[in-house]
């Protein structure tokens, strides 16, 4: 499996290459050269299959060549042997024809543990073999940082910096990285927002020897490693409702549109995804897009959905450069658009590409009133952004064919709404129970890419000849 940058000018690179690259030399994301194809007969032989079993069949074909059977299977079963539910991403029915996927029963109770677990094990694998060391840096809206600190820490081959936009995630969310004291840790919050966290890591990769000299690999979503995890899900759960014979929906809370590209990505292998709900908060330049095909950044609104409050999607680009016709020039020329003018029109473009997305922006009222209705009907306590996907799913409903809303995250993560939504305080499981009592560690630093340089050079450990 050979893979190549959405913008065209960067040499294709094997799965080994892309997993330590994380960003494309010339700015792009990577993508499979083609998408790879199962047959029915494929899919419909995970059924029934442990979770690290499906994993590994469904992403053997994004590592052929470059990683052995032996050892994928070795790292998916190491990876999901650490979720506190038997099947990993159990399905749960709240209403006819309606499922919640639960992601959050691993470390940090967010979706990004399917896939942190994983990309840990395979930058220590890799780095061992090599017998060598990487700086991680990446940025987060919330739940990224503390997924791939969980999964980073106490690796003796990697220093992990993670961005986060001070004061403006949910307490349990900076604490789950804060308070990790291992000594390959570094937490920074950053005076601005997430998209000036996206924006800065973005800056550290485009600047090549400061790239080079730090060794820079990424954790965010901009790491194909990432999206192609959260591959397994959709099948897992397409199979567990009847697929591949019975086509599946998805409504899937997003903002940075690594986690919906995933269904596309399992789309394009050869599940029969019906269709793929795009998700958003207030902050809804997503939801704009694929109604109007205009992509045009504003101002990022804070939400009691964090994790969502972004206007520059930077997984939107693979998207783009399929519907492109992975004309890389084109998706370069569009994103210095974006650069340049805040935004840039696709027309009826998206429409005709990508027939499969849907979209719908949900506010501030009708998230509570969904957590409060989701509890009413079904006893269940729900975070605000699977209340997102909840209220969406409802909004773009078109027949009896099964969805399945994405429940991104443990309502104990976002307590504050919840509770304002039913009057219940969800608990934190056992053990996280003293999370509010553990010190915490992290810098406060302004947007600022020099003074963050500065930062991350005088503290990673590399090597240096």
């Amino acid at each position: 499996m050979r893979y190549v940058s959405t913008r065209g000018g960067a040499a294709a690179q094997d799965f080994t290459g892309v997993l330590m690259a994380g960003l494309a030399s010339d700015g792009g994301l990577y993508l499979p050269e083609a998408w790879p194809q199962l047959a029915p007969a494929d899919w419909q032989a995970l059924a029934g299959k442990p979770y690290a079993e499906a994993a590994f069949r469904v992403l053997r074909p994004f590592t052929a060549g470059a990683l052995d059977d032996a050892v994928l299977a070795r790292l998916t079963a190491e990876a999901y042997a650490q979720f506190d539910h038997e099947t990993v991403c159990p399905l749960v029915q709240i209403a006819p024809s309606r499922w919640l996927l639960e992601l959050f029963h691993g470390p940090t109770l967010a979706f990004k543990d399917v896939a942190m677990q994983l990309l840990g094990r395979l930058f220590d694998h890799v780095l061992t073999a090599r017998g060598e060391r990487m700086t991680i840096v990446g940025a987060t809206s919330g739940d990224t940082g503390s997924a791939a600190i969980e999964a980073c820490r106490g690796r003796d081959a990697i220093d992990i910096f993670i961005l986060h936009p001070h004061e403006r995630t949910s307490e349990v969310q900076r604490r789950q990285m804060t308070c990790v004291t291992d000594d390959n840790v570094h937490n920074i919050a950053v005076r601005g927002t997430f998209d000036d966290c996206q924006a800065l890591v973005k800056a550290m990769f485009n600047d090549a020897p400061f790239r080079e000299r730090m060794r820079l690999s990424a954790v965010n979503s901009i790491n194909w490693a990432r999206v192609m995890a959260q591959v397994v899900y959709y099948a897992t759960a397409a199979v567990a409702l009847g697929g591949p014979a019975r086509p599946v929906r998805f409504s899937v809370p997003t903002g940075n549109f690594g986690d919906v590209f995933a269904g596309y990505a399992a789309a394009r292998m050869g599940l029969p995804v019906a269709g793929l709900t795009v998700a958003t908060n207030r902050n809804d330049i997503l939801a704009r897009v694929f109604a109007s095909g205009s992509y045009r950044k504003g101002e990022v609104a804070r939400t009691m959905s964090p994790s969502m409050d972004i206007q520059v999607s930077s997984n939107f680009e693979r998207l783009l450069f399929d519907a492109c016709g992975r004309d890389g020039a084109k998706v370069a020329a569009l994103m210095q658009g974006l650069d340049a003018d805040g935004g840039f029109e696709l027309g009826g473009l998206l429409r005709q590409a990508a027939p499969l997305f849907t979209a719908a922006a949900v506010d501030e009222a009708l998230t509570l009133e969904t957590i409060a209705a989701t509890h009413r009907s079904t006893g269940r306590l729900i975070d605000p952004h699977t209340a997102v996907g909840v209220a969406a799913a409802e909004r773009v409903a078109e027949d009896a064919l099964p969805m399945v809303v994405l429940s991104t995250a443990h309502p104990a993560k976002f307590p504050d709404a919840v509770e304002r939504a039913t009057g219940l305080r969800p608990p934190l499981p056992e053990r996280l129970s003293d999370l509010y009592e553990r010190p915490e560690r992290y810098e406060v630093l302004d947007a600022d890419l020099a003074q963050i340089q500065a930062h991350v050079a005088q503290r990673a450990r590399i090597v240096r000849e």
